[in-house]
């Protein structure tokens, strides 16, 4: 055999083997309907408006393997108000995505699905991962939970806070750092380094008021309860008109057992922020609390009024309304909750 024989025959089967891989590839990639490829926009209006058939399109665009990064990065934020199996499956899956962003948006969607105690299980594994961010995620995700809730992952969370520390303190001196510093020494339990952390957020960033509200939260562990009053009334003082300080006042009172008090920090956190759904779901529970259940209900129901896909505030409702014995009211709200996803375990549970 001559060598341009040689050379051709090589070139052929070389052609025949990538014609094969290529053959393999287009049937084992599956084929997505070209009604669902469309249907992103719908899906994504569906889900934030808490509209008929929400979780089924939301699910189906989500299982698509072809959407982009950023697309899921979107429709990952919704998952937690359709929860269920399929819904954990799926923001599982993107856990492994390539993309280091849809990996901390699945994280950030695993933490509304799942109770703090089964959380560790599922994002304990990325402690470890490849890239830096997503492992912070993970970190900022299991913050706060016991060491029981933490499980297998007490120790690994442990290293990745300290590394974090390393980290920060060799990085640019920054208000978003040392903030992040802070939450980590408060972690820890080091509540002196915590407090030199956020004295410098504050002199970054003086008007950074999440630094302020930590401060008065470090104060209260230290015992200086006096001093933490001092200095929430001293910034409600310079900034009244401050949603989020009148809020951090609502729920300093609550936490020092001055319930009755604490209504008008949170009422007036709400009037000066009526969209701000975490304020009014805050000021709901605590007139539940003072046994003002007529009030609770108004509360949540204006939530769900200009969020109808706030599910956690739709199940509180319907719970505050069977206590009071309104069960034409309960059946209309299930009957829209099992109309946006049929498969919710408060639905299964029979709520």
């Amino acid at each position: 055999m001559t060598q341009s024989r040689r050379y051709l025959l090589i070139s052929l089967c070389v052609l025949f083997a990538i014609g094969l891989a290529w053959m393999f590839l287009r049937s084992s990639t599956p084929v997505v309907p070209e009604t669902i490829k469309r249907g992103y926009s719908e899906a994504l209006t569906a889900a934030r408006n808490g509209q008929p058939g929400a979780a089924r399109v939301l699910y189906q665009q989500l299982a698509r393997p072809d959407i982009s990064p950023k697309r899921r990065v979107w429709l990952l934020a919704e998952l937690p108000n359709y929860p269920s199996s399929v819904a954990l499956k799926l923001a599982d899956a993107d856990l492994q995505h390539e993309a280091p962003e849809v990996r901390i948006a699945a994280i950030k969607s695993i933490s509304g699905l799942v109770p703090s105690g089964q959380r560790s299980l599922l994002l304990g594994p990325l402690l470890d991962d490849g890239e830096q961010s997503v492992r912070l995620a993970a970190v900022n995700a299991l913050l706060g939970l016991s060491p029981d809730d933490l499980g297998l992952y007490f120790g690994a969370l442990e290293q990745a806070v300290d590394a974090w520390q390393v980290v920060l303190k060799d990085a640019p001196e920054s208000a978003d750092n040392q903030y992040q510093l802070a939450r980590l020494y408060l972690h820890n339990a080091q509540l002196k380094e915590a407090q030199q952390a956020l004295e410098h957020t504050l002199r970054l960033d003086p008007g950074n008021l999440p630094a302020l509200v930590m401060q008065i939260e470090i104060l209260d562990k230290q015992g200086q309860s006096d001093a933490a009053r001092q200095l929430l009334a001293k910034q409600l003082k310079a900034q009244p008109d401050s949603a989020y300080l009148q809020h951090a006042l609502g729920l300093w009172l609550l936490h020092h057992g001055q319930s009755e008090f604490a209504l008008l920090g949170l009422s007036k956190a709400v009037e000066l922020e009526p969209n701000n759904k975490d304020y009014r779901y805050d000021l709901a529970t605590t007139l539940h609390g003072e046994q003002e259940l007529e009030a609770a209900q108004k509360q949540l129901q204006e939530i769900v009024q200009r969020h109808p896909n706030d599910r956690r505030a739709r199940v509180l409702l319907i719970n505050y309304w069977k206590e009071s014995g309104q069960l034409q009211n309960v059946q209309i709200l299930l009957a829209q909750l099992e109309q946006m996803n049929p498969d919710d375990p408060a639905l299964q549970q029979g709520l």
